[in-house]
């Protein structure tokens, strides 16, 4: 990564820390094609070096990023390749098949992974017995520091980070100016007149997935949290019992974004799932969506020339503090501290952040934006617009932190749930934050 787009994450990420995937499950256990361009020149042997020398190990990786689910079985085959006696097996699923409550199964019957995915924070304390101490692998001291802390406890390091992912509503620029829209909205009256210019042209303003609890109650409810004056402070009233969204101006205006999203969207968004929308904005059917970077690869397999681009998700009109973007570290990489094979999950994750053919595949093939500094982003159209808004947005310091990963387990599901009843109308703004602070009253107990 360039010295440029180093410091300027950096920045955005001291600022942001202070503070998923489709309805599909995939098993990636098949073998894959050779494709690679490249050869390993780094230092995997710095770590155990019995899976190149020792007897057979099958590693078994259980995530849930979908979006890469491909390219992640195609680094897979690179990985045994120089490594002929470890096989990979990668289980991937995704957003809404709910990957906490599948992870959760796989331990309980047994079929414990070696590799699986872990937000931090209090999800980290939750698994926290199960984690293996990554402070002493090679990756660590080429992470961004920021980027360590989800997952940093007394000192250690229990997850490697996977990337730096940013939202907001992921515009169609060529659609906009098709309906004379030549100032990007930035406040709620101007998203809204944008919205009503785009529907007088003929052109569905919002691709709205709201079968997914996860649109809803991770990353739209997260809108009204991280403007809250303090969103630790409102996190952790919450999580205490006495915090409450009845009379919180900021909750009441959140939900006025979500209505016009409703008002200007396409048909039945509460049966529209995660692929239907990114599939439907992907081909022209919308101008805009709620999603983030991590759509970019799907986007660009229905249509690699789409010119777009991200707003903000504006709750008022005041624009200086609408104009920001949601960035923060998606998930972590993390070892079972009980795996037989530990040794060896732990040198495959180091090879991924450390080899060149894993950063090459880091950058180019899951167009992530990388968490390390050593990972080049050599052209800007490798990561694609999405990421560069993002990235530019982080430059500028617009942005907004992620919350949910400091919820009581189980409250994003319960704030979807109760997100989806009010678009039903079967609660009103009222009856939805009553609802709301009951769940989470009730979860933050357990």
């Amino acid at each position: 990564m360039k010295k440029s787009l180093l410091i300027l994450m950096s920045i955005v990420m001291v600022a942001m820390l202070a503070a998923c995937g489709s309805d599909k499950k995939s098993d990636n256990n098949n073998t894959s094609t050779d494709t690679s361009n490249g050869t390993d020149t780094q230092t995997e042997q710095k770590t155990d070096d019995t899976a190149k020398t020792g007897a057979p190990v099958t590693i078994r990786m259980f995530q849930f990023k979908v979006e890469i689910a491909e390219a992640l079985d195609k680094l897979k085959a690179e990985y045994e390749k120089s490594h002929p006696n470890v096989k990979l097996e990668i289980e991937t699923v995704g957003g809404g098949a709910d990957y906490g409550a599948a992870l959760k199964a796989k331990f309980a019957s047994g079929e414990e992974p070696d590799i699986f995915n872990n937000g931090g924070f209090n999800e980290m304390e939750t698994w926290l017995n199960r984690l293996e101490d990554l402070s002493d692998q090679p990756w660590v001291a080429d992470a961004l520091d920021v980027a360590k802390v989800p997952m940093t406890k007394d000192g250690k390091i229990y997850g490697m980070p996977m990337n730096i992912e940013g939202y907001g509503f992921v515009y169609n620029k060529d659609l906009f100016a098709k309906a004379g829209i030549t100032t990007l909205p930035k406040t709620y009256t101007e998203l809204a007149d944008a919205a009503k210019k785009l529907k007088d042209a003929g052109i569905t303003p919002f691709a709205n997935g709201y079968q997914e609890w996860w649109i809803l109650g991770i990353h739209n409810f997260n809108v009204a949290v991280a403007n809250q004056d303090d969103p630790k402070a409102f996190v952790e009233a919450m999580n205490a019992g006495t915090g409450t969204l009845v009379g919180n101006k900021t909750f009441e205006n959140w939900t006025k974004l979500l209505d016009l999203t409703l008002q200007y969207s396409n048909d039945n968004p509460l049966t529209t799932d995660y692929n239907t929308q990114v599939t439907m904005f992907a081909s022209g059917q919308a101008a805009m969506m709620q999603q983030g970077n991590w759509t970019q690869v799907q986007i660009d397999g229905v249509n690699p020339d789409l010119n777009l681009g991200v707003l903000p998700m504006p709750i008022s009109d005041d624009a200086a503090a609408n104009d920001n973007l949601y960035v923060g570290v998606p998930n972590n990489w993390v070892v079972n501290k009980n795996s037989k094979v530990k040794a060896e999950a732990k040198e495959f994750l180091n090879w991924m952040a450390t080899s060149d053919i894993g950063k090459k595949y880091m950058v180019e093939e899951f167009k992530f934006i990388p968490a390390f500094k050593s990972v080049e982003v050599s052209d800007p159209a490798i990561l694609g617009d999405i990421a560069n808004d993002v990235i530019a947005y982080s430059k500028e310091g617009k942005t907004k932190s992620w919350n949910w990963f400091m919820y009581p387990e189980g409250v994003t599901q319960e704030l979807g749930s109760a997100m989806q009843a009010y678009i039903a109308k079967k609660l009103d703004q009222k009856g939805l934050f009553e609802q709301v602070d009951k769940s989470w009253k009730d979860l933050a107990k357990k």
